[in-house]
């Protein structure tokens, strides 16, 4: 390994003294629950999405699961998902009662693919799940569309792709209801579990602030509208939330110069396939993911050389052995050939120029060698 390059990390998170000094205050104020810092960070979200409503959770797990709540989700109700994706995509709908539905995803920037969307329809079919992966906006005209004609909802799966553009617009701002999560390896952090769900919905929003708090509305203690459940976000991670989102733009701004340096560094390549960008979108880059024909090899030479890696998702969600028996056997091959393909390499904003350089020169010496 070069002695001048430490160990590169996949992902980095920023806790400096204002973050610090974020949740010390919080500390020290005895208010840990429901209050100033939830609801700053919930408006300040909300702006940043361009959308009407923001509401925060502990999970982005619990902020889907939320979202199907919203639109009623329920035993017998068919999801469409893309399995390309983390399983909690899948799962979230599984614990509502529904049943998720697989369909494949595009060649060129891996989301799901909408003419797969149109073939899973049945009569049973309620909503699309729409994931955002790695920071990459969905074909989200094509989706509503289909969605339009066949009277169904859309829930964005937007957990890696905060402040992601379509067209201009915010994600998040585009389905009935969209998801985040705050996670620490996301875009933005709490310093731990957290995520959002956003809406322009008045009712859904409603719902969404009574359900994540046993199905009472504000303001009532022991009168509980709904079954709900305790989805709340600690004031804690609100604060540091609040903290973190101030610099999102840049972060993001630095993963897509990152991005850029890879995407020009192997446009010549023979051996690295790179995820394209639609012309119509702004992706955030929350990982960027190559494709390579050795790719476990590869992955070992980079961890050899101090670079770590990832591989997002190696096994396709309807291969998962908890999906055996819950949803229908499907072959969705685009997906399956790139889960043998796929590696992602850091793009984090806290890359030095010279790391940057450093990842690409090591995988171009392993395919030299």
């Amino acid at each position: 390994m070069d002695k001048s390059i430490k160990k590169i990390n996949m992902a980095e998170m920023l806790c400096d003294d204002e973050i610090q000094s974020a949740a010390a205050s919080v500390l020290k104020s005895g208010n840990y629950i429901k209050g100033e810092q939830n609801r700053g960070l919930e408006k300040e979200f909300a702006d940043f999405c361009e959308v009407k409503h923001a509401v925060t959770v502990n999970s982005g797990t619990n902020a889907l699961i939320l979202a199907l709540k919203c639109l009623d989700i329920k035993h017998g109700d068919e999801v469409i998902v893309p399995s390309h994706t983390f399983i909690a995509t899948a799962n979230s709908v599984l614990f509502c009662g529904g049943r998720p539905v697989f369909a494949d995803i595009t060649g060129d920037n891996m989301t799901i693919d909408p003419e797969d969307i149109r073939k899973k329809i049945t009569p049973r079919t309620k909503a699309i799940i729409p994931v955002h992966i790695y920071g990459h906006p969905c074909n989200m005209d094509a989706i509503k569309e289909i969605a339009d004609e066949k009277g169904l909802y859309i829930i964005e799966d937007a957990c890696q792709a905060h402040g992601a553009l379509y067209k201009g617009r915010k994600i998040g701002s585009i389905g009935d209801v969209a998801a985040f999560s705050f996670f620490p390896s996301k875009n933005m952090t709490v310093c731990g579990d957290g995520g959002a769900i956003t809406t322009g919905n008045d009712d859904f929003y409603e719902m969404a602030c009574a359900l994540r708090d046993q199905g009472r509305k504000e303001g009532e203690k022991y009168h509980h509208d709904y079954p709900g459940l305790n989805l709340r976000l600690s004031e804690v991670h609100a604060a540091i939330g609040r903290v973190q989102l101030k610099h999102l733009a840049e972060w993001n701004r630095q993963r897509r110069i990152n991005a850029a340096f890879y995407s020009k560094y192997f446009e010549d390549s023979k051996n690295v396939t790179l995820t394209k960008e639609s012309k119509d979108v702004v992706a955030v880059y929350h990982q960027y993911v190559i494709r390579v024909n050795d790719r476990d090899n590869l992955q070992k030479y980079l961890k050899e050389a101090g670079i770590a890696t990832g591989i997002h998702y190696p096994l396709p969600v309807h291969l998962q052995p908890a999906m055996k028996g819950l949803t229908t056997p499907v072959r969705l091959p685009v997906t399956e050939a790139a889960a043998e393909k796929i590696l992602s390499i850091p793009v984090h904003p806290f890359l030095t120029v010279a790391e940057r350089e450093y990842i690409a020169e090591k995988i171009t010496q392993f395919h030299e060698n």
